[in-house]
This record gives structure tokens, C-alpha cells and sequence, in this order.
């Protein structure tokens, strides 16, 4: 019932402003943004959805980045002893800065949120750390990419039936594939060069 209110709400001009914050929030507790990026890319489709999740991560991740950095500094600090591979983080960014801060971003073998934190105990700029917030950009794509992916899916029959354009909805299954393709090298990549932190 909550879900078939929100959604219509979320479709909105009013809707589609609060998503960014929403979005920030979400970052900032910690929660998983695979799931909302989805209903982004679903709700307002690959690009627009993209920018608003951007843009609302980008809040989040700055914000958590200042309360790691200012008022909750000594609590994380703490929390960070419990997970060596952050603490290694936090120490090769302090010395990399914004080359680090952009490959673990493109990579995904460091949840999105918890690096926020990572990075404001380490002693890496706020311009560089913000500069490597674009890393999430490819990741961005291919989440909103597969929630319209989803949400065509759910309207095939409208293609079978003739009411939608089959060659616009077989476009957007390959550019999702193409940005899945795009994705999966980049993040071979950043594995690569990040193999030494997991040591």
C-alpha cells in the first residue's frame, strides 16, 4: 500500500526534486543504493535517473565525509580498527589521494557508503575526494540502465502487441549491455591496481 503511493509521489515534479535528498539520506545511514538506483533508472529512465542519483549520492558522500572528519571522527575511528581492509584504505589514500579515492570508486570491492567515512579520518582533500566521486558514474549507468532495463521488461507485451517500438526497446538492451561490458573492464581494472590493499 506505502509502495503504491510512494511511487506515483516519486513520478512527480515534487517527487523527482525530494528523490535527490531522499537518496542522500540513504547514503548517509548506510543502506545499500543498488536498489534505489533502480527504481531511479526505472522511474525516470538511464540518464535522468543517473543525474539525480549522482547527485544525490554526491550530497550524501560529502556529508558523511565531513561527519567522519568532524564530529564523529573518534567513533569511526574506532569502528575503522574492526575492518582492516578500511583502515588500509584510509592509509593509502592519505599518501595516493585522488588517484586512490577515483579507483575505489570504480571499483566494487569497497561498499560505496562505508568508504565515505574511510576517507574523512584519512588525510586526503575535500577537492580530490570530491573530484573522485565521478568513479561512481559508470556504476551509476549500469544500476539506473537496469531498472528501466526491468521496468521495459515489465511492458513487453505493449512491444508484442504492437503498441511500442520494438527497435527503440532492443536499443536499450544494447546499450545496456554495452554499458554492462564498459563497466565489468573498468572494474577489472581498478581490481588490478587495488590488489595491494587487500593484503
Amino acid at each position: 500500500m506505502i509502495l503504491g503511493q510512494l511511487i506515483p509521489f516519486l513520478k512527480s515534479s515534487i517527487g523527482v526534486i525530494c528523490f535527490i535528498p531522499i537518496y542522500s539520506i540513504w547514503v548517509i545511514l548506510l543502506l545499500p543504493g543498488v536498489w534505489l538506483s533502480m527504481l531511479a533508472g526505472a522511474l525516470y529512465g538511464t540518464w535522468f535517473g543517473s543525474l539525480l542519483v549522482f547527485l544525490g549520492a554526491s550530497i550524501g558522500a560529502e556529508i558523511a565525509f565531513w561527519l567522519s572528519r568532524t564530529i564523529f571522527r573518534e567513533w569511526f575511528r574506532v569502528k575503522l580498527q574492526t575492518l582492516p581492509k578500511f583502515q588500509a584504505v584510509e592509509q593509502a589514500v592519505s599518501k595516493e589521494g585522488f588517484k586512490l579515492v577515483l579507483m575505489t570508486r570504480l571499483s566494487p570491492i569497497f561498499p560505496f557508503s562505508l568508504l565515505n567515512f574511510a576517507y574523512g579520518l584519512s588525510e586526503v582533500s575535500f577537492r580530490d575526494y570530491s573530484i573522485g566521486l565521478l568513479g561512481i558514474l559508470p556504476g551509476t549507468l549500469m544500476f539506473c540502465g537496469l531498472g528501466e532495463l526491468a521496468g521495459d521488461l515489465t511492458r513487453f507485451g505493449e512491444v508484442q502487441a504492437g503498441k511500442a517500438d520494438l527497435g527503440g526497446w532492443l536499443l536499450r538492451i544494447i546499450g545496456i549491455i554495452a554499458t554492462l561490458g564498459v563497466v565489468w573492464l573498468v572494474n577489472r581494472a581498478s581490481k588490478k591496481a587495488l590488489e595491494g590493499l587487500e593484503d
